[in-house]
């Protein structure tokens, strides 16, 4: 039923119904079994960018789907602007890793669309053999892993280390077929899946393909937490959606918000320096996974 679900709604010609995609932002209207979630902890957000206070956020457990945890959009409209930023002006350059061959130059994103399909930062994902590899990995950026582990400890898993990720660059004839996560030593883990720009029809099924997925939508700056067995389930993309409403990534966030590390800020809130990032999320949906690819007794992948 998987791979029936996933044909269905990655069709174009007719396009699939939405009335049975779970969106969060109308739980309302939907009769589900979930399970609210409350922060573990009270956690301060004073040195990470552009998370709301956590006694805000909405977090949801779905009960037929264990382990899969959704965030409805912790971010503020800056917040977004920032990881964009990162993933478009930062993410996509040496050392890390992407899928071209020659370097991404957001100036020329139209002549290059398309193209930009992803990169790997910290441990490098081997493609082929699905395996990492400890003379395949660079540092793992700072803030990004910050942000991981904050998320993580209010979520109350309190040992996560964010030592690998992989950021996918997808635009509207884009998909990411059905699959399980099982490349890390350490699947006990969990792995956070973030959404900028455009929204997408998320599906989780089982560890069967033979079983029906849940279909989700995914706007900007949702999270997917997927922890314990919904890791070795599968999921997958059929569909990128163009959001017709005002951009979440466009608000009245101010430099008080955040602490003063560099000059991203300065792009962020720069309309005339940010128009060719906003312009790339009007076409294109970022995703960043982080994952913990060591047990907690590894100190790297040769000692088990």
């Amino acid at each position: 039923m998987f791979k029936e679900s996933f044909k269905y709604y990655k069709s174009r010609k007719p396009p699939p119904s939405l009335k049975d995609v779970i969106d969060f932002e109308n739980i309302s209207n939907w009769n589900l079994n979930v399970k609210e979630i409350r922060c573990a902890s009270r956690v301060s957000t004073s040195i990470f960018y552009g998370l709301k206070e956590p006694s805000t956020w909405k977090i949801y457990e779905l009960v037929d789907n264990p382990g899969l945890i959704f965030i409805e959009n912790p971010f503020t409209a800056l917040g977004q602007r920032y990881w964009t930023v990162r993933c478009l002006r930062d993410f996509p350059f040496a050392p890390n890793r992407t899928n071209l061959k020659e370097n991404f130059d957001l100036k020329h994103y139209q002549q290059m669309e398309n193209q930009l399909r992803w990169t790997t930062l910290g441990y490098h994902h081997n493609w082929d053999t699905k395996k990492y590899s400890e003379d395949e990995k660079n540092d793992f950026p700072k803030d990004l892993a910050e942000l991981s582990k904050l998320i993580s400890e209010i979520l109350g898993f309190n040992n996560f280390k964010a030592e690998a990720a992989i950021v996918n660059y997808y635009y509207f004839n884009s998909t990411l077929s059905g699959h399980t996560d099982h490349s890390e030593q350490n699947l006990e883990a969990p792995l956070f899946s973030f959404s900028l720009g455009q929204s997408a029809i998320f599906l989780i099924g089982t560890d069967s393909l033979e079983d029906k997925p849940t279909p989700i939508m995914l706007r900007s700056g949702d999270i997917v937490v997927m922890t314990k067995k919904s890791r070795l389930c599968y999921h997958g993309v059929p569909k990128i959606l163009e959001e017709n409403r005002t951009p979440k990534w466009n608000g009245a966030d101010t430099l008080e918000d955040f602490d003063d590390r560099n000059n991203i800020l300065e792009t962020c809130l720069n309309e005339n320096s940010w128009i060719l990032y906003g312009n790339f999320l009007k076409r294109c949906r970022i995703n960043m996974n982080v994952r913990q690819v060591l047990k907690e007794s590894q100190q790297s992948l040769s000692n088990g």
